[in-house]
């Protein structure tokens, strides 16, 4: 599991934002990038970010001890590391895929009407996991045309859009049902992840997670 947090607005980011796309077009990886707001003030407003997914960010940076900063990608939860800098993210990425696989199986899957996410059974953690749905769209082209990176036509890739929780994980295997009616007023694609949550709401260790293939 990979997360990237970015903005149009930061003249660093550039060289992440194509990594992560390589990264993004992988089938071993589920990997989404979170737009950042707090760079807006320099010139450019990214369409992308939010204030949702600042805090994200900044909860992630309570929990490693530091302060937030882009570009960060994000590996499992539980470590960072520079996203500019190719040959960590790959070292780090290639450690992360020789270990086992996340601990909890998780799935999803979409019928006509709805959406299915299937968690199996495992140990169970302190305090449950919750069972974060992940909006995303694919892909965009954006001219960048003040600021830092003035005169760059970008390719994004996996952008969140939002993101809920939408059930907790003690322990037993569980399906969650979600009516698809309500899920394409946000459109695009979406990812669920299994994650630890501490008890100040802070984002832990993510146990498992997927992908669904194609549009909602």
């Amino acid at each position: 599991m990979v997360e990237l947090f970015t903005s149009q607005g930061c003249n660093s980011c550039p060289p992440a934002d194509e990594l992560f796309g390589e990264l993004a077009g992988r089938d071993d990886l589920v990997a989404l990038a979170y737009h950042v707001d707090y760079w807006d003030y320099l010139g450019w407003k990214d369409a992308f970010a939010s204030p949702e997914n600042t805090h994200r960010q900044q909860a992630y940076a309570e929990v490693f001890g530091g302060s937030v900063y882009t570009p960060q990608i994000v590996i499992d939860g539980s470590q960072h590391v520079v996203g500019s800098e190719r040959a960590n993210v790959e070292t780090a990425v290639a450690a992360m895929l020789q270990q086992e696989a996340l601990p909890v199986g998780v799935s999803i899957s979409s019928t006509s009407t709805s959406l299915l996410i299937r968690i199996d059974e495992s140990n169970p953690v302190p305090e449950g996991a919750h069972v974060v749905l992940v909006y995303f769209q694919p892909e965009q082209q954006v001219k960048i045309e003040r600021g830092q990176n003035a005169g760059r036509v970008m390719d994004y890739r996996n952008i969140v859009t939002s993101y809920q929780t939408v059930g907790m994980w003690h322990g037993e295997a569980m399906t969650i049902e979600i009516p698809k009616n309500e899920m394409k007023k946000k459109g695009g694609r979406c990812a669920v992840l299994l994650q630890q949550v501490d008890d100040q709401g802070r984002p832990g260790d993510i146990l498992g997670a997927a992908q669904l293939r194609g549009d909602l």
